[in-house]
């Protein structure tokens, strides 16, 4: 896989983090190894501007997903994964720490952008969540990435509950 971690934001984040969450996420919905992603980091202000832009709604967001190819998973197992580009995710650590902080089971804003940068992948897969159908799907989906990521690392204690609304 190739996918590039771009922080423009002025914040410290664990960026090999970011990389081995998202290229997790990618091989456990069976996405081509040749598939390319852009994960960039941005400051409040900059992500202001293009929520404002693409969503037309005021204030910085937690992320934000900019699909290309509209790539999906392979209906089958045996399916060929199709090869391209899958786009950009987009995230904001000062939303991502204020969520981390005021989520039901709180946790670091490192945390919370690596669940952050799994929801964002799912949006470029076609997943949703308008509807509730679709929520539970996308954020049972999310958590079980999250779940086996964390469990492979060898992280302990209680994986960050969805903060995405």
């Amino acid at each position: 896989m190739s996918i590039d971690v771009n922080n423009e934001s002025g914040t410290a984040v664990d960026e090999e983090a970011l990389l081995d969450v998202a290229r997790y996420a990618l091989a456990r919905m069976r996405i081509h190894p040749l598939a390319e992603l852009s994960v960039i980091v941005v400051d409040a202000d900059a992500m202001e501007q293009l929520h404002l832009q693409w969503m037309d709604l005021p204030g910085p967001t937690d992320v934000m997903s900019f699909p290309m190819d509209e790539l999906r998973p392979p209906a089958k197992d045996d399916d060929e994964p199709p090869q391209g580009l899958l786009g950009d995710v987009v995230l904001c650590p000062e939303v991502a720490h204020r969520q981390g902080a005021e989520a039901e089971t709180a946790h670091s804003m490192d945390e919370e952008l690596q669940l952050l940068t799994v929801h964002g992948v799912l949006h470029l897969l076609g997943y949703d969540h308008e509807e509730p159908e679709e929520r539970v799907e996308m954020f049972g989906l999310q958590q079980a990435i999250i779940d086996g990521w964390r469990s492979e690392r060898g992280v302990e204690g209680p994986s960050p509950a969805p903060t995405v609304r």
